[in-house]
């Protein structure tokens, strides 16, 4: 495979975690007095660190959220996960046919990162090639966790393509210089998902696991 690194994004992507993160966050919310869709959730929310969200959410609702709600939600999203977490659809495939470097750049904690990609089998594939945004000053959609791994694996941003299914994602994805591949298999994404995606600078979007490979392969910076 031509490109340097591919990059993937964990939730929603490797992971299809969303629909449980954002069922957490719905219930949530209303108890401390902010009603909320699942579907705003998606729209405004998804792909950004869960520091950026409730910065977000305290300063447009005036509710205090901070440490308490981040607890909780840490404490329910892991246990959901023991029961219902799994990973994307043909993922394993994907990285057995990859021939490029892989490293993943997720806005979510080391510590999630660790659980949840260990809970799906997945962490060892990637360990120790695993960026959150807790490692850089400006999280997605600013492509500071992007460059971060390119440089930390030795790849030139050119030659670098992001899997990703958030705005944020994409945005950072194409501020960093790399090709964007938008993903919509995950159970959060509406059927408008990749036009937004697209919308958002995404070369091009797809559905499943084996979307992506074909992508890969289409979009491969030597080939152009």
């Amino acid at each position: 495979m031509a490109w340097d690194l591919v990059i993937f994004d964990c939730d929603g992507v490797l992971i299809d975690s969303e629909t449980l993160a954002i069922r957490i966050e719905v219930e949530l919310l209303a108890k401390f007095g902010i009603a909320i869709t699942g579907d705003e959730i998606v729209e405004r929310y998804c792909g950004l660190s869960m520091k950026a969200m409730l910065a977000d959410l305290e300063a447009r609702f005036d509710r205090p959220l901070g440490d308490e709600f981040s607890a909780v939600h840490a404490e329910r999203f892991a246990a959901l996960c023991e029961t219902e977490l799994a990973a994307m659809t043909g993922v394993v495939e994907i990285l057995d046919a990859l021939t490029a470097k892989t490293c993943v750049a997720s806005s979510s904690s080391p510590e999630r990162l660790r659980r949840t990609l260990g809970l799906t089998g997945l962490y060892q594939r990637f360990d120790p090639h695993i960026f959150s945004a807790t490692m850089v000053a400006n999280g997605k959609p600013a492509p500071d966790l992007f460059l971060l791994a390119a440089e930390r694996m030795g790849a030139v941003p050119a030659e670098c393509a992001v899997i990703e299914d958030s705005l944020p994602g994409i945005s950072a994805a194409v501020a960093a210089g790399m090709t964007a591949i938008g993903f919509c298999g995950g159970g959060h994404c509406a059927r408008d998902h990749g036009d937004r995606l697209r919308g958002a600078g995404a070369a091009v979007t797809v559905e499943t696991m084996p979307e992506v490979l074909s992508a890969l392969n289409r979009l491969s910076p030597r080939l152009r």
